[in-house]
C-alpha cells in the first residue's frame, strides 16, 4: 500500500523534474542566443581595441570610375583574416621616397626598461638640468651671436642617464619685449643634449628647457603605434527611410567574418572601410562620427605613470647656474658668426609680439583695410583642419559677406564674399581621419580632388594645412594623403604658375594622458617632419605653426590664441601681397 502511495507522487516529480529541465535549458538557450545577438552588435568596437596583428595588408580592388565620390563595394571580410590596415599602392619611386622619410624621421633607439620595471630608472626633470656655455672668444653676448646650452638628464634617483631619446623643446625668450626664439636641440645619444638658440634682440634672453616625453614613454608611444594603429575609431551611420544602422569604420580593422564596405576613393586611391550594415547597403551611407576613447586603456598602470603632467611630461628643466644672457647690439667690425649646427636655424623670432622671419620677405602688418586690399580680386580657397579653419573665421572678420550655408561649423563647408572688393573665400575641412562629432558623408572632398577642380592664376590663394588628425595612424597612412596632395599641387603649379600656394606646419598642444596616447606632440612632430620632407623643392610658400606657438609665452594649444593666429595670418598675407621691391 505505502509503495502504490509513492508512485504517484514519484511521477509527478519526474514530471516536474523533466518540465523544470525543459524550462532550464530554454532558459539557457535564450540567455546564449541573447549574448550572441548582443556580441555581434558589439563585435566590430570590442574587436577593435585589440591589438592589431602586424601582417602584411591585403589588397583590394574596384572599378576605376572618373568620378569624385567613390563607388562602394562589399568585401567578404571572412577572405580578410590577416585584417585590414590598407596602404595606398606606391610607385617604385614614392615607395623609395618614404623608405629615406622614414629613415630621416627614425627615432634613436631606446634600451629596454630593466626588470622588474621601474619607473625610478626613467628621466625626471627635477634632477636634470642644464648649463649655459661661455660665448666663443669671451666677452659679452651680441646680437648675431649664438648661445649654447648643455643639458643632463637624470633619473628619479638623481642617477646620470646614459642613453639618448628623450624628447625635449628648447627657446629663447623674453617676457617683457614680447620676445621669443626656438632652440635646435640636439642628442648625443649618451643622456646629454646640446641645444643652440640665435640671439635677435638687445637685453636679457631667458633659456627655456621642457622635457616633453622621457626616452621610455617615446617607447610606449611606438610600442601603441604598431600595435594599435587606430587610437580613434570612427563610425559611420547608415540610412533609408526610417531604417537606421551603425557600423564601425576607418582605414585599420580587425579581421572578421564580417562583410565591408570599400569607401576607397576612386581618383585618389585613399583607402575608407566601413563593416556592412546587415539590413542596408553601403550606399546608404549619410553620416561619420568618431568615437570617444577616453576610458579605453591602451597603456598598463606603470606606463600610465610616464605621462604624468607636471611631473614628467611637459616640465621645465632648471638651470645649474645663471638661467639667462644679456645681449648687447652687435659691433661694425663684428665678423659674422659661424653656425653652430650644421642645419638651418630658425625660421623666425617674435619681438613686441610681432613675428618676424629669418630673410626675406619681410613680414607685413596686416590691418582691415590692407587685408581687403592685399586680397581684392582674389580667390583664397583654404583646405584642411580646424587649425585652418581658424584662419578663415578670421579673415571673414575682415572681409563683409559671410554666407551661412546652414552646415555644421566644425565639418564646413564654409563659404564668405565680398562683393565691394571682389574676393571669394573659401574653407572645406579634409577627409578622414576626422576627430569631429558628427559630419554629413556628401560634404566630404579629398583636397587632391578639389585641387584638380581649381583653374589656377595669379588671383588664386590656395592655403593647405593637414596634420592634427593623422596622429592615432600608422604614419605611412599621412605621407600617402600628402603625396596625393603634393601631386595636386604639383598639377596645379604647372598649369597655373602663378598661383600662389601656402603650407601650414603642425604645431604643439595641451597635453595629458589621454592625448598622449594619441595625440602626443611627439606624434605631431614626427608629422611636421614627413611635410617638410614630401614639400621640400615645391614651389610652395610656408607659415611656420611649429615655431610660431613653440616661441610664444601664449602656451601651446590646438587652436592657437588670437595673437598667435594674426601673425600667421600676416605671414600668409606676406606671402600673397609682399613688400614691392
Amino acid at each position: 500500500m505505502e509503495e502504490n502511495r509513492r508512485k504517484p507522487w514519484n511521477n509527478n516529480l519526474t514530471i516536474m523534474n523533466l518540465f523544470s529541465r525543459r524550462h532550464c535549458l530554454a532558459f539557457f538557450f535564450i540567455v546564449v542566443f541573447a549574448v550572441i545577438f548582443f556580441a555581434l552588435q558589439k563585435y566590430d568596437f570590442i574587436e577593435l581595441i585589440k591589438p592589431f596583428p602586424p601582417i602584411p595588408p591585403p589588397k583590394t580592388a574596384h572599378s576605376k570610375l572618373n568620378s569624385n565620390v567613390c563607388s562602394p563595394a562589399v568585401t567578404n571580410g571572412s577572405k580578410m583574416q590577416q585584417g585590414v590596415c590598407t596602404f595606398k599602392q606606391l610607385s617604385p619611386k614614392e615607395a623609395e621616397e618614404e623608405r629615406l622619410i622614414l629613415e630621416s624621421i627614425a627615432w634613436p633607439e631606446i634600451p629596454p626598461w630593466p626588470t622588474p620595471i621601474s619607473i625610478e630608472t626613467t628621466c625626471d626633470p627635477a634632477h636634470s638640468s642644464f648649463t649655459i656655455l661661455p660665448r666663443r672668444g669671451g666677452g659679452q653676448w651680441q646680437i648675431g651671436d649664438q648661445l649654447r646650452v648643455m643639458i643632463e638628464m637624470s633619473d628619479f634617483k638623481g642617477r646620470p642617464k646614459t642613453s639618448g631619446g628623450d624628447f625635449l623643446l628648447a627657446r629663447l625668450k623674453n617676457s617683457k619685449l614680447q620676445a621669443g626664439v626656438v632652440g635646435k636641440v640636439v642628442d648625443h645619444l649618451n643622456g646629454s643634449y646640446s641645444a643652440v638658440f640665435s640671439l635677435f634682440w638687445e637685453g636679457d634672453a631667458v633659456v627655456e628647457v621642457t622635457m616633453v616625453h622621457s626616452a621610455e614613454a617615446i617607447a610606449v608611444l611606438q610600442r601603441l603605434t604598431r600595435e594599435h594603429p587606430y587610437r580613434m575609431a570612427w563610425k559611420s551611420i547608415f540610412r533609408s527611410g526610417k531604417v537606421s544602422e551603425t557600423t564601425m569604420c576607418g582605414v585599420c580593422l580587425q579581421p572578421t567574418p564580417l562583410l565591408l564596405c570599400n569607401f576607397t576613393d576612386l581618383r585618389t586611391d585613399e583607402p575608407w572601410f566601413c563593416f556592412k550594415p546587415k539590413k542596408l547597403s553601403c550606399e546608404t551611407r549619410f553620416r561619420q562620427l568618431s568615437v570617444n576613447f577616453k576610458k579605453i586603456r591602451f597603456l598598463n598602470p606603470k606606463e600610465d605613470l610616464l605621462f604624468r603632467k607636471s611631473v614628467n611630461m611637459k616640465v621645465y628643466i632648471k638651470a645649474s647656474g645663471p638661467a639667462f644672457v644679456s645681449v648687447v647690439p652687435k659691433k661694425e667690425d663684428q665678423p659674422e658668426a659661424k653656425s653652430l649646427i650644421g642645419t638651418p636655424g630658425p625660421s623666425g623670432h617674435y619681438y613686441k609680439g610681432v613675428w618676424r622671419a629669418v630673410g626675406s620677405p619681410i613680414v607685413r602688418q596686416f590691418d582691415n583695410p590692407a587685408t581687403r586690399e592685399c586680397l581684392k580680386a582674389k580667390k583664397l580657397h583654404l583646405y584642411g583642419d580646424s587649425t585652418i579653419r581658424q584662419w578663415f573665421q578670421f579673415l571673414s572678420q575682415k572681409i563683409s559677406g559671410q554666407f551661412n550655408l546652414h552646415v555644421d561649423v566644425n565639418a564646413g563647408p564654409m563659404m564668405a564674399v565680398d562683393h565691394a572688393d571682389n574676393i571669394l573665400m573659401t574653407w572645406r575641412c579634409h577627409t578622414p581621419p576626422l576627430d569631429t562629432r558628427t559630419v554629413l558623408v556628401r560634404q566630404l572632398r579629398y583636397i587632391a580632388n578639389e585641387l584638380d577642380g581649381l583653374v589656377g592664376g595669379a588671383d588664386t590663394v590656395v592655403v593647405i594645412g593637414v596634420w592634427a588628425h593623422f596622429g592615432p595612424l600608422p604614419i605611412e597612412i599621412y605621407i600617402r594623403r600628402m603625396l596625393s596632395i603634393r601631386s595636386a599641387v604639383q598639377q596645379l603649379l604647372d598649369r597655373a604658375p602663378n598661383t600662389v600656394v601656402i603650407m601650414r606646419s603642425g604645431a604643439l598642444r595641451e597635453q595629458n594622458l589621454y592625448i598622449s596616447q594619441s595625440y602626443s606632440d611627439w606624434y605631431s612632430m614626427q608629422i611636421d617632419r614627413v611635410l617638410g620632407s614630401l614639400f621640400k623643392g615645391v614651389n610652395v610658400h610656408w607659415v611656420d605653426a611649429w615655431e610660431m606657438v613653440l616661441a610664444n609665452d601664449l602656451g601651446h594649444n590646438i587652436h592657437p590664441l588670437t595673437p598667435i593666429i594674426k601673425n600667421m595670418v600676416d605671414v600668409l598675407l606676406t606671402h600673397v601681397c609682399p613688400i614691392k621691391g
